[in-house]
């Protein structure tokens, strides 16, 4: 018998030459680390850039820009599978940023997909090849792309990571996403360890890919001269290696692949009657649902005109005994418009509401507003057409005291008074409801004898209030936001109202729940949102002068660009909200917990900060000129830049902020001597003083002047011209 040759590339020859410490290690820990190695890369390459992006979107250095659209739709299709929420509608970003996460995003994707190139061209990613591990098919070759896709998307995550999201989605642990996180990764690493634990076995990624996990360093077995498959002396020497420890389990499954039991496919094709029996189950299966689905079809639709039918022969009877020249009583026609608002029918609702407009019996009014509440949700898109028709005429006639312009707005009144008590009554119910650019409100012209929207303590979540008008309504108590289907806060479904370019001025907002809810571009202005929850809430560019706000709840919400000038934030809590170049002018923020905020370029002139929590907040190139500190917490507060001037800031705690390139021309770091008869405010002792600024460092702070470096030097600051 001839000799049988192995055949080796030149890569494996050096590499079994020259071995390295790594390729020494067993198969198995080689292939871990390797797997590993490559996850790591992926990782890396996107939480990099992301982290950076971070960095610098906290920077006032550079323009904001929107959020690219193709991150906001990547965040939104991974939001509803991880039932996670979504900030809707406009965010702005840092340029660099926007750069920055597109990268995080392509990035990983695209590695990847190289690595997976590899494996299917080679055998081997990189990780691989170094530490001597290859994948091969049962020829001994490199799998090829389709196979490598099938081992890794299919077989290594997609089988895994459903088993521990179903796992998940039904059970106790949703939607706790670190819970899902933990049970993915114990499924990965179960998939992947638990069966090659056992001699011989493959993972399921391996197969279902039809692939072997072999030792590069060592050659393949070799093959007889006829091309089969060795003989079982080399079978039996195998068995012999995996005794003393040698674990080619994938070299030994290729050699024996030819004596494995026929797959799916040969017994298919070896029992051509088992295709036929399939075809043939298929078909009938097909042909039976048709059948049933056709004649569910066609009784559904006779039932409907049937039903069509009768509500038509109804109504007309209903509009002939509505007729002015019909001679029925007022009895009648109440009991008339009553039995068309049990219609439930398109034409009856749209006749209801004209009916609403164009009657002028008063007890008639009453009754067709009490037939339309009956009709309930349904009535609103007609009820809203008709609302902006009559207010658009009000708006074409102007501010004329004619007899035509005050009818006019006793219709819209009236429309008004309907929709209100409709919301009322159908309260948790509104989900998807549109009233967007509906005259719910005053307007400018209107005296005190109009209308006012009170929905006080009522469900309108999920509501679209989109540029409507409800300045001066009233919703204490009220909520905008719900759980949604899954019964669960702070999901993807949760029912959110759109309240983006509302006019809501003079509003009472006293304890609604407003979080999370769309406010962008919205008019708040001397509207009362105490004890409110705005947390998470976007306001961008919103307009909130004058608006009191106290004890209202707004961590984490955006309000970029936003106005609050003169509004009343007393002991209200804005930690970790975003607040970039709002204007803050004579705003009242004593107690205000603004922990963590993004304060980046905004402007406090004039305001009141007493007592106010400001730590690790960020307030790089910040106004607070003229702006009252007292006793204010600045902890390692980000003050780069910021403007100080004459602001006092007599027992703030600075320890640990940043105040390189601060202004602080004339500010008042040291209190007043206290006159001993003001027995009103009592300053803390020498003791406590040498703790506002004891450790802080000066060096490039602008304008001191030599009373404010006396107080530095002696209080444990930092400065080079400190003794």
């Amino acid at each position: 018998m001839a000799t049988p040759i192995v055949r080796r590339s030149s890569n494996e020859s050096s590499r079994s030459k020259e071995p390295t410490r790594a390729n020494s290690l067993p198969l198995a820990t080689r292939r871990f680390a390797a797997w590993a190695a490559e996850i790591t890369l992926v990782v890396a390459s996107g939480l990099i850039p992301f982290s950076i992006g971070v960095y610098a979107n906290s920077r006032s250095d550079f323009n904001r820009v929107p959020l690219n659209p193709v991150l906001v739709v990547t965040e939104r299709a991974i939001a509803r599978p991880l039932a996670l929420p979504v900030s809707y509608g406009i965010r702005n970003v840092a340029w660099p940023t926007n750069f920055l996460w597109t990268l995080a995003l392509f990035a990983p994707v695209t590695l990847s997909w190289w690595q997976l190139y590899l494996l299917g061209k080679t055998g081997s990613t990189i990780p691989k090849r170094r530490l001597g591990v290859r994948v091969v098919n049962e020829q001994g070759k490199p799998p090829g792309l389709g196979a490598v896709v099938i081992r890794e998307g299919i077989g290594r995550w997609a089988v895994p990571t459903s088993i521990a999201y179903f796992l998940w989605r039904y059970s106790f642990a949703f939607p706790n996403l670190g819970l899902f996180t933990f049970l993915a990764v114990l499924m990965v690493l179960g998939e992947g360890m638990g069966l090659p634990l056992r001699r011989g076995r493959r993972a399921l990624h391996d197969q279902l890919a039809g692939t072997y996990v072999t030792d590069a360093t060592r050659p393949l077995p070799p093959k007889n001269e006829d091309g089969k498959s060795r003989s079982q002396s080399a079978r039996d020497n195998e068995t012999d290696e995996w005794q003393e420890g040698n674990e080619q389990v994938a070299t030994a499954s290729i050699a024996m692949s030819s004596n494995t039991s026929p797959t799916l496919w040969r017994r298919i094709q070896q029992n051509p009657n088992l295709i036929l029996f399939g075809v043939a189950l298929v078909s009938m299966t097909a042909v039976l649902a048709t059948l049933i689905g056709t004649q569910v079809y066609i009784q559904t639709q006779q039932t409907q005109r049937t039903t069509k039918q009768i509500n038509s022969q109804q109504f007309l009877a209903l509009v002939k005994q509505l007729n002015p020249n019909s001679g029925a009583t007022n009895e009648e026609r109440r009991s008339a418009i009553l039995a068309m608002g049990s219609l439930n029918d398109p034409q009856a609702i749209q006749f209801l509401v004209d009916l609403l407009v164009n009657e002028t019996n008063p007890t008639l009014l009453d009754t067709t507003q009490q037939a339309l509440v009956t009709v309930g949700l349904k009535a609103i898109p007609e009820l809203k057409t008709k609302n902006q028709f009559l207010a658009g005429e009000i708006e074409s006639v102007g501010n004329s005291a004619s007899q035509e312009q005050e009818l006019r707005q006793k219709r819209l009144q009236i429309n008004q008074g309907t929709i209100n008590k409709i919301l009322a009554v159908s309260s948790g119910q509104t989900n998807g409801i549109d009233l967007s650019r509906t005259q719910l409100g005053r307007s400018g012209s209107e005296g005190s004898s109009f209308f006012n929207l009170v929905l006080d303590n009522v469900d309108l979540s999920g509501i679209k209030f989109k540029s409507t008008n409800l300045n001066q309504a009233s919703f204490k108590g009220s909520r905008f936001r719900g759980v949604g289907e899954d019964g669960r806060w702070d999901t993807y479904d949760d029912t959110i109202a759109n309240l983006s370019q509302a006019q809501l001025k003079q509003a009472n907002l006293t304890d609604a729940n407003l979080s999370r809810v769309l406010m962008n571009g919205s008019d708040l202005s001397r509207a009362t949102l105490n004890r409110a929850n705005l947390s998470d809430a976007r306001l961008v560019d919103a307009n909130l002068s004058s608006t009191q706000l106290v004890g209202a709840d707004m961590h984490r919400a955006v309000l970029e660009n936003a106005s609050l000038t003169g509004a009343d934030l007393g002991d209200a809590k804005l930690n970790e909200a975003n607040l970039y170049a709002a204007r803050l002018g004579r705003v009242i923020a004593i107690g205000t917990i603004l922990s963590h905020a993004n304060l980046t370029k905004t402007d406090w002139q004039g305001a009141d900060l007493s007592g106010a929590y400001l730590d690790h907040a960020n307030l790089s190139n910040a106004n607070l000129s003229a702006t009252r500190l007292t006793g204010a917490v600045l902890r390692s507060a980000y003050m780069e830049n910021a403007n100080l001037r004459n602001a006092d800031l007599s027992l703030v705690d600075l320890q640990g902020a940043n105040v390189a390139g601060a202004d602080f021309q004339g500010t008042i770091l040291a209190p007043s001597k206290q006159d001993p008869a003001d027995q009103f405010v009592q300053t803390p002792d020498t003791g406590s003083q040498s703790a506002v600024v004891q450790g802080v460092d000066f060096s490039q702070a602008k304008n001191l002047d030599a009373k404010q470096l006396a107080y530095i030097c002696t209080q444990g600051g930092i400065h080079p011209r400190c003794p």
